[in-house]
């Protein structure tokens, strides 16, 4: 009898947690919010940041003249590389060995860069962005061509 009467009271005592209400912690007004702080640099300041390559040198890269005997790999839509890699180079599955190229841009522009392989989505250096003075979020596609 006594093990029933424990039972019960326990029961009785459980079935009232739920009726508890717990305090909620209390939410700041948005205009008490401090907003996050934005970099001071712009897209383009930070991209020169970024970029390691001299103006010579990116300057080379674009008028530089096809070596005689290129071939061409294919055509590819690149995006944007990491820029923490620097140099003027081209990653994409088109490429099986490393080595020397250039890419052309549909408008003609052209770059020599090297040749990485790369597997998935191609991508570009931000040199290579930056010499063929294409915005860094295009998406331009570009034909490859290995030496």
């Amino acid at each position: 009898m006594h093990r029933h009467l424990i039972l019960f009271v326990v029961a009785l005592g459980l079935s009232g947690c739920g009726l508890v209400k717990k305090p909620v912690a209390a939410v700041p007004a948005p205009d008490a919010v401090a907003p996050l702080a934005r970099p001071a640099l712009g897209v383009a300041s930070s991209a020169q940041a970024l970029d390691q390559t001299t103006a010579a040198e990116r300057a080379a890269a674009v008028s530089a003249k096809p070596a005689g005997g290129e071939r061409s790999l294919g055509s590819a839509v690149v995006a944007l590389g990491s820029p923490a890699e620097q140099g003027l180079w081209v990653k994409s599955a088109l490429i099986s060995v490393p080595g020397k190229g250039r890419v052309v841009t549909d408008g003609g522009d052209s770059v020599t860069v090297d040749l990485l392989p790369g597997a998935g989505a191609a991508s570009l250096s931000l040199a290579a962005f930056r010499a063929l003075g294409l915005g860094l979020t295009d998406l331009p596609e570009v034909t490859i061509y290995a030496e």
